[in-house]
C-alpha cells in the first residue's frame, strides 16, 4: 500500500527538526529529497569499491565498472528504452539539451529552418533555442497557452511547417503543473511534417509518471536524477540510436576516445562517445538506487497518489480568498505543482513568512520567465509534492498562508 507517511521515514532529512519544529517540504519540483538507499548507495561507492570505471583491470575497478553501468541499464528499463546503449548520462537536464543543440543541431540546421517550442519552459528549453536561432539564421516559433494553462493542439497545423525540423516541449510544467499529451502531439506533428523531430524535456515528468519513450514516440527525451530521489550532478538524454549515431560529440578527453593519431581521431560508439572525462560515477551508482526505489513504489501508484494530493490542494486553495494560482484545476491533466499569487503579500514575503514554520517553498519565477510575463505576473510563490508528500503537508502550507493573509491584512 503507498503510504507517504511511511515512506517520509525513508528519508532522513524529513526527521530534522529547526527550533524544535518538524520541516514540511513542498520544493520538490526544484529538487527532490533523498532516500536513506540512495544515500547509502552512493557512500557505498566511497568506502567499498572507490575506482575508475572501465579504465582498471583490477577487483575494485570492476565493481564499480558494473554498478555503472547497472545504472544505465535501470534507466533503459525505466523508461523503455530498447538497450541500455540509448542512455548517455550528462549533468542534469540542461546539459542533455544543450548535447542535442551542440551535437545535432548545430551540425544539421540551416538557415530558414524553424524550431517551435512553448511559453511554458523551462529556460533550458527555450534559451538553447533562442541562441542557435540568433547564431544560425534558425526561426523559433512560440506555441502559447490559454487563460487555462493548456495547449490548443490545433495550433500546430499552422505551428508546424515544411520548414520545421524540430519541436521542443515539456512534458510537464514546472509552474503551471500542465501534464502535456506527449503521444497525441508527437503524432501530430509526425503527421504534418515526418521529418520534423521532437525533443520532450521530462524533468517533471519523470520523476512523478510512467515514461515510456516508445509509446512517445519522440526523437528525444531529457531528465535528471536530482528531481526523482538521485543525486544531483546526474542527468540523462535518450535518443534514438541512429540519431546518436549521427551526432558528433561535443566534450573531448578521456573514455569517449577508441583510438588517437597525430593526424585523426576515433571516438567510441554511443553513449561513451558522449562521456568525457570522468563521470561522476558515485552519482550514476547513487541514481540506479532512486530508479530501483522509484519501480518499487509503482509510478502508477505515484501518479495516483499525486492526483489526489492534488485534487486536495486545489479545494483547499481556492477557499483562500484573494489567493490565485497558476494552470488547470483538473487533476488529471496536472501535477502537485501550485503557482500562486495573493493580494496582500508579495511571492517573496509569502515565502519567508513559511519559513519561519519551518514551511519549505520555492518564489520567483522558477526559470520560466517568459511565462510569467505571458501570464502577466512577475514571480509566484510555488508548492509542490512529492512521494512523501501529505495532507497534513497541504494543511500546513494553506494554514501558512492564511497567516500570511493575516500578517499583511
Amino acid at each position: 500500500m503507498f503510504d507517504p507517511n511511511v515512506i517520509k521515514k525513508d528519508f532522513p532529512q524529513l526527521t530534522r527538526l529547526i527550533n524544535g519544529k518538524p520541516i514540511v517540504y513542498l520544493d520538490s519540483t526544484a529538487t527532490s529529497l533523498k532516500p536513506r538507499q540512495v544515500i547509502d548507495k552512493e557512500n557505498e561507492y566511497y568506502t567499498k569499491y572507490t575506482a575508475n570505471v572501465f579504465r582498471g583491470i583490477y577487483t575494485t575497478s570492476e565493481e564499480a565498472t558494473a554498478e555503472y553501468e547497472k545504472s544505465r541499464e535501470l534507466t533503459a528499463a525505466f523508461i523503455g528504452a530498447v538497450s541500455a546503449d540509448e542512455i548517455v548520462f550528462t549533468r542534469n537536464t540542461s546539459e542533455s539539451i544543450n548535447l542535442v543543440a551542440y551535437s545535432y543541431i548545430l551540425n544539421s540546421f540551416n538557415p530558414g529552418d524553424r524550431v517551435v517550442t512553448t511559453i511554458m519552459e523551462h529556460h533550458s528549453n527555450f534559451v538553447p533555442w533562442q541562441q542557435l536561432g540568433k547564431r544560425r539564421n534558425i526561426s523559433v516559433d512560440i506555441w502559447y497557452t490559454d487563460e487555462k494553462g493548456t495547449l490548443d493542439l490545433s495550433a500546430l497545423e499552422k505551428l508546424v511547417t515544411p520548414k520545421t525540423r524540430l519541436v521542443a516541449l515539456t512534458a510537464a510544467s514546472n509552474v503551471l503543473g500542465t501534464i502535456t499529451p506527449v503521444t497525441q502531439i508527437v503524432k501530430m506533428v509526425k503527421k504534418i511534417n515526418p521529418k520534423c523531430l521532437v525533443l520532450i524535456d521530462a524533468a517533471q515528468a519523470a520523476p512523478h509518471m510512467p515514461v515510456d519513450v516508445g509509446a512517445w514516440g519522440a526523437d528525444f527525451v531529457a531528465f535528471s536524477s536530482h528531481k526523482m530521489l538521485g543525486p544531483t550532478g546526474i542527468g540523462v538524454l535518450w535518443a534514438r540510436p541512429e540519431l546518436l549515431e549521427e551526432m558528433t560529440p561535443f566534450n573531448y578527453g578521456g573514455d569517449m576516445i577508441s583510438e588517437v593519431h597525430v593526424d585523426k581521431t576515433v571516438f567510441k560508439k554511443p553513449p561513451h562517445k558522449f562521456e568525457a572525462g570522468t563521470p561522476h560515477i558515485a552519482g550514476v551508482i547513487g541514481f540506479g538506487a532512486a530508479v530501483q526505489y522509484l519501480s518499487a513504489l509503482g509510478m502508477d501508484n505515484i501518479r495516483i497518489h499525486e492526483k489526489e494530493l492534488t485534487k486536495y490542494a486545489i479545494t483547499k486553495l481556492e477557499a483562500v480568498s484573494g489567493l490565485s494560482f497558476m494552470g488547470p484545476k483538473d487533476p488529471l491533466v496536472r501535477g502537485g505543482v501550485f503557482a500562486c499569487t495573493m493580494k496582500e503579500a508579495h511571492p517573496h514575503d509569502i515565502a519567508q513568512l513559511l519559513n519561519e514554520d519551518n514551511i519549505f517553498i520555492r518564489a520567483g519565477n522558477h526559470c520560466a520567465m517568459p511565462l510569467h510575463e505571458h501570464y502577466g505576473v512577475s514571480s509566484t510563490a510555488r508548492a509542490s509534492c512529492y512521494i512523501y508528500t501529505t495532507r497534513e503537508d497541504i494543511d500546513a502550507f494553506v494554514a501558512g498562508l492564511l497567516k500570511v493573509q493575516k500578517t499583511f491584512s
